[in-house]
């Protein structure tokens, strides 16, 4: 296949918290760089608990690659001020594009400041007012876990998009036709921005359980079987969760989808591998 020049792909990861995860992350940052996407995210802590150390990436990534850098920002732990310092001093590091996300609200039910925000909508409107900033916002193909239903969720999505944001980048799910028929009702629903599927590559098995029990997302049984019997084979574990990637984004690709975006798990070489499957590959320079 050759290079894919309609494909855009994006990266997400996220901050470190020890100076071999950080070595980890940087490691796959300069990876992926020579694909050339569209851009790349740092998460952020649910509860805003990575503030520093995602500014600490996103400024590192902006000085030393030259890759977009798209900081994550939440609603939850932050007043609207802080809300606003952050932004401009994102602004200010030349950063124009910002993922806007309620964030997950601890056990305990605590988290939103008095006064502050509690939406992701009201976080977008908020940045806009800052700056003109690009702004990418979640989406749920199979409900988010605190939606009453999906018709709830849909209303929540335009709500978000209506208030400023450029497109939306989905939870991750493995079944294609999830992702197809959910982009089927945004349009019937009036959205006709960008919906852009979020692919996770399988790395463990438990804590993908783990992960999809959080954010509501399912795990098909046929995957459960793929991955049965692995715990201590590490690179047959590779080797099927690229095949499963694969298939997926090439359903997907036949569908007219044309952007995706990657959950690293800051981690490089199975999105490096899907990519290249994609097309998406590293341009050869003309001697």
């Amino acid at each position: 296949m050759t290079q894919a020049d309609d494909i855009a792909v994006s990266f997400e990861f996220f901050p470190p918290s020890t100076e071999d995860m950080q070595a980890r992350l940087w490691q796959s940052v300069t990876h992926l760089e020579p694909l050339k996407p569209r851009f790349v995210s740092v998460t952020y802590g649910a509860d805003g608990s990575t503030r520093e150390r995602t500014h600490e990436s996103v400024e590192r990534i902006v000085k030393e690659t030259d890759l977009v850098a798209v900081p994550h920002l939440t609603c939850v732990g932050a007043s609207k001020d802080e809300i606003r310092d952050i932004a401009q001093r994102y602004w200010d590091l030349g950063i124009r594009h910002i993922v806007a996300l309620r964030g997950d609200l601890p056990a305990d039910g605590s988290g939103f400041v008095k006064g502050g925000l509690r939406y992701a909508s009201e976080l977008v409107e908020e940045l806009k007012k800052v700056a003109d900033f690009e702004i990418s916002v979640g989406a749920y193909p199979e409900v988010h876990p605190d939606s009453p239903n999906a018709d709830f969720d849909l209303e929540n999505l335009k709500r978000k998009l209506d208030a400023g944001a450029t497109r939306a980048i989905t939870q991750f799910f493995f079944e294609p036709e999830l992702y197809l028929k959910f982009r089927d009702r945004c349009i019937a629903f009036g959205i006709d921005q960008e919906i852009v599927p979020g692919i996770l590559p399988i790395t463990r098995f438990p804590q993908l359980t783990r992960f999809a029990t959080a954010c509501g997302a399912s795990v098909p049984d046929w995957l459960a079987d793929r991955f049965d019997g692995l715990d201590d084979d590490a690179q047959t574990r590779k080797l099927i969760a690229a095949s499963v990637a694969i298939d997926q984004v090439q359903a997907l690709q036949q569908e007219g989808v044309r952007e995706f975006h990657f959950y690293t798990l800051n981690r490089s070489e199975l999105t490096f591998a899907i990519c290249h499957a994609l097309g998406v590959r590293p341009k050869k320079v003309a001697a």
